[in-house]
């Protein structure tokens, strides 16, 4: 018997906020000064580093429970299963449901449960929680479902990831572009199928980078609320990842028994593009090999950053066709690796 992913399914906002959107923005640095550029440079410098043109949010009388659970109904419809027989439900966020206008991010009841009560699951031994992870917090509730179907505790997982950014950015910082909204969903069953989890690999560097990815107020010094907005320092941030990422992925595939060679496809957190290409690059450089074309699909460019979302959405996307040029056939190896918020890193090898 395999640990396998047998429903996907995902949120996708249809509003979409193109870079132009920002045109009007007033930009300044963290000590309260103006960017020297206009934001038209500032905007096309942005487009060069992350690749990202637009991106998605959601509308107004929505919350992260309600994508959450948008993506979650897709999932359950794909695998075809009775959302009664659910033995957890584990929703990765990082901000709770923040109403839009409103300044307090609202976790009470959690997210898991409130996806559990959207769902309309009346199963009380069906068990919702939220996990806080960063970035990787899909990935992260995806290792736990494997540990708890491994351990005999559970045959059946839904493991969300959904995050409205757009709430919580300061519009007076430049990485507010970055930012998206989204959500995406798997279950997870132990099956008789082949293939699914081969290894996985998970950690937390909190010593001197804890707080690269953090709440702060305003870069506009004149707001006088006591709202605060995600902030990060993009600089160590890339750094980071480029150093440690890589070897990640390495000690993951390396305890899967897969050789490089097998791998057909990298879903890697759609965090930057130049950041996410060098990140393979190095990847591959640490077997002597040079990167395939073709083997890390990207959603960033029309979708942007929507933190744990990224990765199921684009696995969602790549396994329906629906993203141009990419495929996964039954019995290709794939990674799945994300870096975020901790600092956090992880990934999974799995056999489709």
């Amino acid at each position: 018997m395999n640990v396998k992913i047998t429903g996907i399914g995902s949120y996708i906002p249809s509003e979409v906020a193109k870079n132009e959107h920002f045109g009007d923005h007033h930009f300044y640095n963290e000590d309260g000064t103006r960017f020297g550029n206009e934001n038209t440079v500032i905007i096309e410098k942005f487009k060069a580093i992350t690749g990202i043109h637009e991106r998605r949010y959601i509308p107004k009388k929505l919350a992260t429970s309600d994508i959450a659970s948008f993506a979650a109904e897709n999932a359950i419809k794909n695998a075809g299963i009775n959302k009664e027989e659910l033995d957890y439900i584990i929703v990765a966020h990082n901000y709770g449901d923040v109403r839009h206008d409103s300044v307090q991010s609202d976790t009470v009841p959690s997210i898991a449960t409130r996806v559990k009560h959207n769902l309309k699951i009346q199963n009380p031994t069906c068990v919702g929680y939220d996990v806080l992870f960063g970035c990787p917090g899909w990935i992260e509730g995806m290792i736990q479902a494997y540990a708890f179907i491994k351990a005999g505790i559970a045959k059946k997982c839904l493991v969300v990831g959904a995050e409205a950014l757009s709430r919580v950015v300061d519009p007076h910082d430049r990485d507010s572009m970055i930012y998206s909204d989204g959500a995406g969903a798997a279950v997870v069953e132990l099956t008789d199928e082949a293939g699914g989890f081969l290894s996985h690999f998970s950690a937390t560097y909190a010593f001197e980078e804890a707080h690269f990815i953090f709440f702060g107020e305003s870069n506009n010094l004149e707001r006088k609320d006591a709202r605060r907005y995600i902030k990060m320092y993009g600089r160590k941030i890339y750094e980071f990842a480029l150093n440690n990422v890589p070897d990640a992925m390495k000690t993951c595939l390396d305890k899967s028994g897969v050789g490089i060679d097998e791998v057909k496809k990298i879903f890697i957190h759609q965090a930057n593009e130049k950041m996410d290409e060098a990140i393979v690059n190095r990847f591959y450089k640490l077997y002597d090999k040079t990167t395939p074309e073709n083997i890390m699909p990207m959603s960033i460019d029309k979708l942007g950053n929507s933190s744990v979302a990224t990765v199921p959405t684009l696995y969602d996307l790549v396994l329906n066709g629906e993203l141009e040029g990419h495929a996964i056939n039954k019995g290709d190896v794939v990674i799945f690796a994300s870096v975020g918020a901790g600092m956090n890193i992880n990934a999974i090898v799995y056999r489709v």
